[in-house]
Parts: C-alpha cells; structure tokens; sequence
C-alpha cells in the first residue's frame, strides 16, 4: 500500500484526513517532555484550546484515544451513579466504562437515529431524587449521525442539585458549537482524529470548577486518567505522564489553523457540507425512485457525519468498495447499521468542493 494519501480523498467519519503540513510538524526533532521547550509550548497554546472549547479554563492533554477521558468522567465524577444517555455505539461506551471500573450506573436509551430529548431526562431525573449524580452523553454520535440537543439537556441538569454532566465531543468539536461554559457543562472530552483533523493519538479535556470539587471527594479515582493530576501538573504547564510530544507540535499548527479560519467560519463550513449531503439524498431518491433517506431526523443531524440509509438491493460494505475502486473513502455503517446504510465524514479541513467531487463519484458508482 501506498504511503501517500491524496489530501480530500477520505471521508471516513474517523479518523479523518490530516493536512500534510501537520506531518511536516511531527517530523521537528523530539524534545524531552519535561523539558522546558515543551513547558512553552504548552503554556503557549492553551488561549487556542481554551478558545476551541468555548471555555476559560486550561485544557488536558492526554496521550491516549478520548476513550481514555470518557473512563476519567466516569472515575472522578461518580460517587453514586452514573445516568447514560444512549442513542447509538459510542454513548453506550460510557456504560460500558462504569460497569468496567465498578461504578453503578443506569442507561437512558433512545432509538439508534433518534436523539436524547430534554423532557425524558428531565423525568428520569425526577421520578429518582438523589440517585444520581453524573449524566453522560454524547453530543454527535457518529453510529448513527445524531445530533444530541446539548444545550438543552445540559439545561435539564444543571436543575437537580449535585448532578454533573459529562459530554463526549469526539466528532463535534471543531466542526460544531460546543461552549462549554456557556451551556454550564462540567466535563467536556474529545480525540484528534476527527474534527481536530490530527492523527489518532491525542485527547483533550476540559473539567469544570464543580467537577475539580467532585473529584476531590472521589476515591480511587484511578492512576492514568485521574484528573487532578493533569490540573496539578498544568501549574508547570506539563501533563501527569509521558505525552506524544510530536503530536503536540502537529496541534500547535493545528490550532493556529483553526484560529486563522475563525470558529464560526468553521462551523459554517461543516453545516454546508452536511446540507449539501442531505440535498444529495434528497435528489438521489428522487433520481431514482427509491427510498434513500438520511437516518437522524431533521434539527437533530449532526454536520460532522451523516448515515444514509440504502433502499434494498445495496449495501454499506458495497457502497464503501465502489467508492474506495474510485479513489474515496467512506465508511459502511456501524454496528446493526452496517448492510443498511453508509456514512460520510465531511469534517476537519475537508472543502465543500472536496465533498462534490466525492458526490459526483458516488453518482457514478452507485
């Protein structure tokens, strides 16, 4: 296989495709981490991450997939239990995670393409006073192109007294708002390798003042991933363990990116890409006369991933060989999704006429 990857040729909805001049960044001379070149450069971007995260508090650095940050919401931020939002692969992690660590926890489900809604947690959250004391979502789910009303539901939390909230923004950040301090969220955690638009390998976390107090009352909040260190160690602008120091420099050019291009062009940049497939959609089953359709339903799809349902007689696994004949990336569906449907990933430095030439391709090939 080749080493080279033409750049706006992959839309997998992780990971996404880098920028070559991020590899460029990686190939600088390693440095020591504790060294006082890593000390700057930390400190030097945090304004840039704080700003990503809407939010003005620093931001943790780990080096370990986000799935490392979603076990250290549930091991900081749980004394009683957990309340998990669910509505596809990725947030039934978090459950996942508590049975794992030994932390109770129950699930809140909603149907994979249907969203998380206000009201039912709201009620969940009523009918068992003091139960729990941290709820988990995920803002995008990317198995299946939801969009979770964030906002809202972190509303509904912020209601019932010693109740955190924490957000997994793996396939959001960068490409949708997500204001952390705004929207009162306590624990917000994401991974390079989507939006972010780095190689897998980094994640980023932001802990609010109400989560450091919790925590601080949690025991055995676990070695790696426990989140004091990495606010301690921040003092020194370090992180508790060894860091992938090369990736840091792919996310300090990074950042500068993101910074440059503003993050409401950004956002504006994702949500045209993503109306843009669903007209695609729209225009293939009328082209056709048959039922393709994009599985989140309207106000609730996320502009970093859609899932399209096939009609009969195509498959995920299909979809994705014929485009990958032609040179394009995309990904079948997840999980119980995979025969029925694909997903397209238009994030990260991907171009709304990168996305037409990869739809003229499907046009071709399907």
């Amino acid at each position: 296989m080749s080493s080279e990857i033409s750049f706006g040729r992959f839309f997998l909805p992780g990971p996404t495709e880098v920028p070559p001049d991020l590899f460029d960044a990686m190939r600088r001379p390693v440095v020591g981490h504790r060294s006082p070149e890593v000390s700057r450069l930390i400190e030097e971007m945090q304004p840039a991450a704080s700003r990503l995260f809407q939010t003005w508090r620093p931001v943790y650095l780990s080096t370990s997939s986000a799935t490392g940050m979603m076990e250290a919401a549930i091991t900081n931020l749980t004394r009683r239990r957990a309340l998990c939002l669910t509505n596809g692969s990725f947030s039934q992690r978090f459950h996942a995670i508590a049975g794992a660590t030994g932390r109770p926890a129950d699930t809140l489900e909603a149907k994979w393409g249907e969203p998380n809604l206000p009201d039912r947690l709201r009620t969940a959250l009523s009918e068992a006073p003091g139960r729990y004391d941290l709820v988990t979502l995920v803002h995008s789910e990317s198995s299946t192109g939801v969009l979770n009303p964030l906002e809202e539901l972190a509303a509904v939390v912020r209601e019932f007294d010693d109740v955190l909230i924490a957000v997994d923004t793996v396939s959001s950040l960068a490409g949708a708002p997500v204001r952390t301090d705004d929207w009162g969220l306590d624990f917000v955690l994401t991974g390079s390798q989507k939006a972010v638009a780095l190689p897998p390998g980094l994640a980023l976390a932001v802990a609010s003042e109400r989560a450091l107090a919790r925590a601080r009352e949690v025991e055995h909040r676990g070695f790696y991933f426990d989140i004091l260190k990495f606010e301690k160690n921040l003092e020194r602008w370090q992180t508790p363990n060894t860091p992938a120091v090369s990736l840091l420099f792919a996310l300090d050019r990074q950042l500068a990116r993101m910074m440059e291009e503003g993050l409401e062009a950004r956002w504006r940049r994702h949500d045209e890409m993503a109306r843009r497939t669903y007209e695609w959609v729209e225009r293939t089953a009328a082209r056709t006369g048959q039922p393709w359709h994009v599985l989140a339903p309207e106000g609730y799809r996320s502009p970093c991933v859609t899932v399209i349902v096939l009609p009969d007689g195509l498959t995920g696994p299909e979809v994705a060989s014929r485009a990958r004949a032609h040179g394009y990336t995309v990904a079948a569906g997840y999980g119980p999704l995979k025969e029925s449907s694909f997903r397209i990933g238009h994030m990260g430095e991907h171009t709304l006429d990168e996305l037409e030439a990869l739809l003229a391709v499907l046009d071709e090939v399907l």
